[in-house]
């Protein structure tokens, strides 16, 4: 498997194109990284490939928040500028504008 350039950025808000939620980038594997079994219990219909990038998400759905793992290709970004409510996102990024956070660590510069 070769991997691809991720198009998403850690920081960046995106949603699930299936699923009613949405979540904020703080990871990215360049291809599946997950167990087999976590693979499997996807539906089958709506299962994607392997063999591109993979996103870690502080995630939100309208009632909880949660991490999540999501493939490339079931990411839209989000358009709605808000904030991301998930607890974690505070303690890894500083500072959130128009839809990006940014790390202390990322602007050391």
């Amino acid at each position: 498997m070769q991997a691809r350039t991720a198009k998403y950025t850690i920081g960046q808000v995106v949603r699930h194109r299936v699923y009613p939620f949405r979540g904020v980038i703080f990871d990215v594997d360049p291809i599946f990284s997950n167990t087999e079994e976590w693979w499997l219990s996807i539906p089958e219909d709506i299962r994607p490939d392997k063999d591109q990038p993979y996103y870690h998400l502080f995630a939100e759905n309208a009632e909880t928040e949660y991490i999540a793992y999501v493939s490339e290709q079931n990411l839209l970004p989000d358009e709605t500028g808000e904030p991301v409510r998930h607890p974690q996102v505070a303690e890894t990024f500083d500072s959130h504008e128009n839809g990006q956070y940014r790390s202390s660590a990322t602007s050391l510069n």
